[in-house]
């Protein structure tokens, strides 16, 4: 028989929002240290050791220098700083690993024992599912930089951190609902969210998948000012090119910095009346800290 909503399981789910978290972090860091091509294979289960010889690090270090990145970036990169590099991507998807026993060890054991009803079971299995297509999608913008060009897929790479905050949202959002103290008529649904919280919410979401754009595109490079951009408001070169407005927004560097910078704006706009609406209605202290920390 199920058991009813326990603390327990909300803090495991917690506990596995913060390895998700942690993942973004390193990926964010592979990312900086240009760190992410230098793993040219993808071996969920014998990849989970690093070189462990001279020899195998020799085979490594060979089949990066064939990549394109080995060959037009750094074709003369030494061995030892190829290792800086391997060990950042390495880290990254061990942690990846660690993630995955985290989550499935523990469910299985809940399910062996039959803790879980069938509605929180398949809830859990989806996110557990969701993981797996966040790291295919992680796999997937790597190979992209393996065939021609020394880059990946901006649109892979935006694709792989939207996954990966959808995975911690529901984590989370599916951990409150299991810690959050039943009210006086015995439930634990929160109230609905006001329009100004979800527009903040939804910016939020917005701003940081098009600031994968931005990384993927070193849109960031090509107007490194602020809080004016090369000097100007708007750049005159943000006229629409030949691509096209829509895919100019999503093709040209200039445009994506400028856009992004404008849903910057208007999501410290959106949180600060998030914020504003918060104080000046009557509110559970909880929610008072919970926007103040915004």
């Amino acid at each position: 028989m199920a058991v009813s909503r326990s603390r327990a399981l909300g803090a495991w789910l917690l506990v596995v929002a913060g390895c998700v978290f942690a993942m973004v972090v390193v990926g964010g860091l592979t990312r900086l240290t240009r760190s992410g091509l230098s793993i040219v294979e993808w071996k969920p289960l014998t990849g989970a050791l690093p070189p462990l010889s001279p020899a195998s690090w020799a085979e490594e270090y060979a089949k990066y220098k064939a990549s394109p990145e080995g060959r037009l970036v750094n074709a003369g990169m030494p061995l030892d700083a190829f290792q800086r590099i391997f060990y950042v991507e390495w880290a990254h998807r061990l942690l990846g690993r660690v993630t995955g026993l985290v989550v499935l060890l523990p469910l299985a054991w809940l399910l062996a024992k039959r803790k879980l009803d069938r509605r929180r079971a398949f809830t859990i299995l989806g996110i557990f599912s969701l993981g797996g297509l966040q790291g295919l999608a992680g796999w997937l913008m790597v190979k992209s930089g393996l065939a021609d060009a020394p880059h990946v897929s901006p649109y892979r790479l935006t694709l792989h951190l939207c996954l990966a905050l959808l995975c911690f949202a529901l984590l989370v959002w599916t951990a409150l609902g299991e810690l959050i103290v039943p009210d006086a008529h015995g439930t634990r649904r929160p109230r609905a969210l006001p329009w100004t919280a979800r527009l903040a919410l939804a910016l939020v979401s917005i701003t940081v998948a098009w600031g994968g754009l931005m990384a993927g595109t070193h849109a960031g490079l090509v107007a490194p000012t602020f809080p004016t951009m090369n000097g100007t408001w708007i750049p005159a070169e943000l006229a629409p090119t030949s691509l096209g407005p829509v895919r100019s927004a999503l093709a040209d560097a200039l445009t994506i910095h400028f856009v992004h910078r404008s849903l910057a704006y208007l999501t410290a706009l959106a949180v600060l009346a998030c914020a504003a609406l918060a104080f000046s209605r009557p509110a559970p202290r909880a929610a008072r800290v919970a926007v103040g920390g915004m």
